[in-house]
């Protein structure tokens, strides 16, 4: 049963905002972040009006709300709502606009607006909203002023359920909808005649029929014999967060098992932490090609890359000298290919490759291999592998054991190998946010393949260090006790996150890599030229984070042991948010990487 809202009954414009919010609660909506202004409060009025179905979570700062909407969606793989008042609100939400397109997560943008005859007259306030987010959003629109009509409600309708869909359907996006109102904006009589609701308006029949629409199915794609032939492929398993993780691995590794093809896994794929399932994984490639012998030996013919390329600068430049055939299996429309190969893309997802009638008899699986179940053995048995196979599996065994040696014997706090000791200590099926610059890079190299089922999460779209702090909170509200892995300077951009500290439900450990600047800035060429390069690129800003969290009533702990760290790890609390700060010294660690990364691979033949 629908119960119209008392306050519809009020004026025209919380009517519009009553038909807006319920159809988007039909649709399927359950969180909306609400920035605080006035030319919202239709909408913010109605938002509050539609819980507990719809959460509506009051956010100060508009990028701020914008991540935290961004983490939401990418937690649970559906739409969130983000609404801002008139004028710059907006404008900040542009990043996590950016970051939603690129790396395909649904958010749903909706900027309040002055009418038009207020527009471009000085009237306070006031900016050109329209196409605000350039060509990101998968679709944008404004909406006509809210009239008390049953034409124009049903017109309001039909475009929040487009505006619904786009963020969905042909691919994962971010949408905006600029809506405008006129005064007045609180839930006051303003004299429209609604009496016609009485006779025409059925909430039951006009809210009938609208559903949560599924991305479409394509068919299956039967494996090329050209790839059955090659006896030197690779398949490139690149960043990923799909929603069926397990599934995704499963289908991967079935690909690989037939084609008898090695698995190189970035670090931000789900495959290291699937690890059993797949016994052709690769997690060291990245220091493995920095052996140039090796590299020579190693140059394939065909690579497969699912979904976007490695962070791996030597893996792309790889790549990029020895011109294999490619093929992207991704189903997004976006192109994938930075390298500007012979490319070709495949828009599908991985689950949708199906190898034939052979390869399930080779598994013992049906001919669609719906009960296929993927090989167990130890990892990349080299002694049973084609040649090819054979020889990345003896360089993974033998540098893997070196990484983790190397790593074990440490008791330094070396930024590297809080990524390596994260990688085997967080409880199973946690949700880990992984900040850009050196955390994923250091999750790159380190990352040890392991069978907890951990979920990570970045903002590799766009690369940014925006939001880190505010995606990272929106992944964890309402889910299992999840992990930040960021260094000061990421943090420090977005401290404005902890205010959604009293909204947030669940709890946050942040594993805070303090090296007091740039630690990526140190790895480039301009780390060599002092000055500019401290003040300019290291940017130190020697902040007392003890102090910080004391602003913000979050709990703070110097970490000064690895045997801490894992102990606070595992297990993990359950409410509040909590900074585990790791001191470390940004030249020193960076000195370490640029000596020993390519000393782990040096001395392997094989």
């Amino acid at each position: 049963m629908f119960d119209l809202m008392p306050i519809a009954f009020k004026n025209v414009n919380q009517l519009w905002a009553y038909i807006l919010t319920e159809t988007l609660k039909q649709l399927g909506l359950t969180c909306a972040i609400i920035c605080p202004g006035s030319r919202s409060t239709p909408l913010a009025v109605a938002f509050a009006q539609q819980a507990p179905e719809i959460e509506a979570i009051s956010v100060l700062d508009e990028r701020s709300a914008a991540f935290f909407a961004l983490g939401q969606a990418k937690a649970t793989g559906r739409p969130v709502v983000v609404l801002c008042t008139s004028g710059t609100a907006g404008a900040n939400f542009y990043s996590a606009v950016i970051e939603a397109s690129y790396s395909r997560v649904p958010l749903l943008v909706l900027t309040t607006d002055r009418p038009p005859e207020l527009r471009d007259c000085h009237s306070g306030q006031t900016i050109d909203q329209l196409r605000l987010y350039g060509n990101y959003p998968n679709w944008q629109g404004e909406l006509a002023l809210p009239a008390a009509d049953m034409g124009m409600l049903a017109y309001l309708r039909q475009m929040v359920i487009h505006s619904w869909e786009t963020t969905q359907i042909p691919t994962i996006g971010p949408v905006h909808l600029n809506i405008p109102f006129r005064d007045p904006l609180a839930p006051v009589p303003d004299g429209s005649d609604l009496s016609f609701l009485q006779s025409q308006f059925h909430p039951e029949d006009f809210f009938a029929g609208i559903a949560n629409p599924l991305p479409t199915r394509h068919s299956l794609f039967p494996i090329p014999q050209e790839w059955k032939q090659c006896d030197r492929g690779i398949i490139i398993a690149g960043v990923a967060q799909p929603e069926q993780p397990q599934e995704y691995c499963k289908a991967i590794a079935r690909l690989s098992q037939i084609l008898k093809w090695p698995v190189l896994a970035e670090g931000l794929s789900p495959l290291r932490n699937y690890a059993e399932l797949n016994p052709y994984l690769i997690s060291t490639y990245d220091l493995i090609l920095r052996n140039q012998q090796l590299a020579k030996q190693l140059a394939p013919k065909m690579v497969i890359q699912i979904g976007e390329m490695p962070t791996s600068k030597e893996l792309r430049t790889w790549i990029d000298a020895t011109q294999p055939r490619r093929w992207v299996i991704d189903n997004s429309n976006q192109n994938l290919d930075p390298l500007h190969g012979r490319t070709t893309h495949l828009r599908m997802r991985v689950e949708q490759v199906f190898w034939g009638d052979e390869g399930a008899r080779e598994q013992g699986a049906g001919s669609r291999g719906e009960e296929f179940s993927p090989l167990r053995p130890s990892p990349c048995p080299p002694a049973s592998c084609p040649d090819y196979l054979g020889l990345w599996c003896a360089a993974e065994t033998q540098v893997r054991t070196a990484v983790d040696q190397t790593m074990g014997d440490m008791e330094e706090l070396f930024e590297g190998k809080a990524a390596w000791l994260i990688s085997q200590t967080l409880p199973p099926g946690t949700p880990l946010f992984i900040a850009n610059s050196m955390p994923v890079r250091d999750v790159e190299y380190f990352w040890k393949p392991n069978n907890l089922g951990v979920r990570s999460y970045f903002n590799r779209g766009a690369n940014g260090i925006d939001g880190t702090l505010s995606t990272a909170l929106g992944i964890a509200h309402r889910q299992k006790s999840s992990v930040m892995l960021t260094g000061d300077l990421a943090l420090l951009h977005d401290t404005n996150g902890f205010l959604i500290r009293n909204k947030f439900v669940g709890h946050l450990t942040i594993v805070l890599i303090n090296n007091n600047g740039g630690g990526i800035f140190e790895m480039l060429p301009i780390a060599k030229f002092e000055p500019p390069f401290e003040e300019f690129f290291g940017t130190p800003q020697d902040i007392d984070f003890a102090q910080l969290c004391a602003t913000y009533n979050v709990q703070h702990e110097l970490i000064t042991s690895w045997e801490q760290l894992q102990q606070r790890l595992n297990p993990l609390p359950t409410t509040g948010i909590r900074v585990l700060e790791l001191q470390t010294n940004r030249k020193a660690d960076a000195k370490w990487r640029q000596e020993n990364l390519r000393n782990f691979a040096a001395d392997i033949v094989i």
